[in-house]
């Protein structure tokens, strides 16, 4: 098209991804694009703020890494992580929660139960619970990949004095669906605050840096919706202004002792959804 103008540009765009062969990626695309010109209209977005936002943008690809994704924390912060969690979760199955910045593949495989204690200061707590189809029946080929923060507050990428995967794992349930977790009781941290997310975002806005003190989970199994999700105390200050919006109701759970266990006990059944075609 040889003569570009603001009624025309932003279909012309669009239409440019008309050849993309993959029916979903090519939806994506042109919806995206849509999008950000109507922002871009809506708000008569200048060159200065285009060139702030690119420059912003670098300055978020620069700080990630292997095992930091500042662009996972920005997608957290503007609510769209939780937005994402809540429009995939499967009737009747456990919701979803952030996946956060500090996830890494490869965490080590432990027995069930696990122990991963070894080395922490902090209070021992046992975690433990089911994984069950949304029929209610037991899901034995089920593997949890489990990781929190240590006592301080801190992931180990962040903290050298931490051994690489501390508090982190995985592990398969049993023929029942059971697992258990001996671990330490997680802390709230602050979301990182050394970053553009927090400096150019989040800061400025007033918002609080806080999460409240969980753990993540993510559930695996065939033929199941993969599950995604934290684990919250009861117990936690910052439960209702989480920093990345992703305390759901149903995540909440409270420590208790309980007979014949020698530590604080949190319990849930994690429930999954079955696997859209």
């Amino acid at each position: 098209m040889r003569n570009i103008d603001l009624g025309n540009i932003t279909q012309a765009a669009a239409d440019s991804f008309a050849g993309v062969p993959d029916r979903r990626q090519r939806e994506l695309l042109q919806a995206l694009v849509q999008h950000l010109h109507g922002y871009a209209k809506a708000t008569k977005l200048t060159h200065a703020e285009w060139r702030a936002a690119l420059a912003f943008l670098h300055r978020v690809g620069d700080i990630s890494t292997d095992s930091r994704s500042e662009f996972c924390l920005l997608s957290d912060v503007l609510g769209l992580s939780s937005l994402v969690d809540l429009l995939g979760s499967a009737p009747g199955a456990t919701p979803g929660s952030v996946l956060g910045p500090f996830h890494t593949a490869g965490s080590p495989w432990k027995g069930n139960p696990a122990d991963l204690t070894a080395g922490n200061a902090g209070e021992v707590v046992l975690m433990r619970g089911r994984v069950l189809g949304v029929d209610g029946q037991p899901v034995p080929q089920a593997t949890l990949d489990f990781w929190q923060n240590a006592d301080n507050g801190l992931y180990w990428q962040i903290d050298p004095t931490q051994p690489q995967d501390n508090l982190r794992c995985q592990l398969k349930v049993d023929e029942a669906g059971h697992f258990a977790i001996r671990t330490i009781r997680p802390r709230p941290y602050q979301i990182p605050t050394d970053g553009p997310v927090w400096h150019d975002l989040v800061g400025p806005a007033g918002r609080s840096a806080w999460r409240p003190a969980h753990v993540h989970l993510i559930v695996s199994a065939p033929g199941h919706r993969t599950l995604v999700t934290e684990l919250f105390d009861a117990e936690d200050p910052y439960l209702d202004s989480d920093a990345v919006f992703g305390v759901r109701e149903a995540l909440v759970r409270r420590y208790q002792r309980m007979d014949g266990v020698d530590v604080p006990v949190i319990e849930i059944d994690l429930v999954l959804g079955t696997q859209t075609p």
